[in-house]
């Protein structure tokens, strides 16, 4: 096909960031955009030529559209995907997937059954950075990981409701838990430790606000992640080693380190860009391997987060 006709579904924060990206992309069409925010929504509608729907069902039944981008809470997904799998139309859904897995497990069947092409928003993999580390470790065996996602708290009030976000770690440092599976390989085990410790005196605050996970790797590597909300500013990066290697993702900065010296590379990529550019191509064309991605192996990542919130409450390691 010559255009992709793109519809979305929640325009706030991250769809705002969607929507600017297919704007911009001449291959895509955007015909709908669907907000429980009308006037938003109609804002934003408007500023790109598309219909504006107030509710998903109205939207699936009238617009016209070959993919839809799903960018609601993780709470709020009802059955936005299994709506648009039944009518064949390519699913990109942010993430996190959803709360439980068994929710997101049968929303994975239809979307297998109906062979549409799916991707997710860990949108870190399409670093230019993290692409160079995966080749660097392609023949390497690594030993430990270590990882972080510190950051200030965020005011959105859904946020910080453990039933509607699923917490941090869940939620937000995520892209983190993705991109140590991505470089370091599946796990094999969790052993969390969590608390709300500062940020008690938050209006509806009941999510940890410190947290640290210990891993244990298929491959027999071990590590840990840490994740919190109490911080000024934000970092957030993974540092992975092996006998006599160091690779080191610090935000938008790449350094490795072996017996030959040290290279370092900076970030050159607008990684939100290439992640809607990539999933549209392979709309347009067929192409499933452009997509870094997709809704299945996204699940693989939500179980290790939801896991970890299990095993802190329950005080004990989980098998994955």
């Amino acid at each position: 096909m010559d255009k992709v006709r793109v519809g979305i579904v929640g325009i706030g924060g991250i769809g705002h960031t969607h929507l600017d990206n297919l704007a911009a992309n001449d291959s895509v069409e955007v015909t709908a955009v669907c907000d429980v925010n009308r006037k938003l929504g109609q804002e934003k509608a408007a500023a790109v030529g598309a219909v504006y729907y107030e509710q998903a069902d109205d939207m699936f039944e009238q617009a016209q559209t070959d993919a839809v981008f799903v960018c609601v809470p993780p709470f709020a997904h009802g059955q936005i995907e299994e709506q648009a799998a039944a009518r064949g139309i390519h699913l990109f859904v942010e993430k996190p997937l959803g709360l439980e897995m068994a929710a997101v497990q049968r929303k994975a069947a239809a979307i297998e059954q109906a062979g549409i092409i799916h991707g997710s928003g860990y949108c870190l993999r399409y670093m230019d950075i993290v692409r160079i580390a995966r080749s660097y470790l392609q023949d390497k065996e690594i030993g430990m990981v270590r990882a972080h996602y510190l950051s200030s708290f965020v005011e959105t009030p859904w946020w910080r409701d453990m039933s509607k976000s699923g917490g941090q770690l869940v939620e937000q440092s995520t892209h983190t838990v993705d991109l140590v599976r991505y470089l370091a390989g599946e796990m094999s085990e969790v052993y969390a430790h969590m608390d709300l410790r500062f940020m008690k005196d938050m209006d509806g605050m009941n999510a940890p606000d410190v947290t640290s996970v210990s891993v244990v790797f298929e491959s027999g590597a071990i590590g840990h992640i840490d994740s919190t909300c109490i911080q000024p500013d934000h970092r957030s990066g993974i540092e992975l080693l092996g006998r006599g290697f160091r690779v080191v993702i610090d935000g938008s900065e790449l350094t490795l380190v072996d017996e030959e010296g040290t290279q370092s590379f900076k970030r050159d990529t607008d990684f939100y860009k290439a992640q809607d550019d990539a999933f549209i191509e392979a709309v347009r064309t067929g192409d499933r391997s452009l997509i870094l991605s997709s809704y299945t192996d996204a699940m693989r990542t939500l179980e290790v987060t939801l896991r970890a919130n299990e095993s802190a409450k329950s005080g004990l390691p989980i098998k994955l």
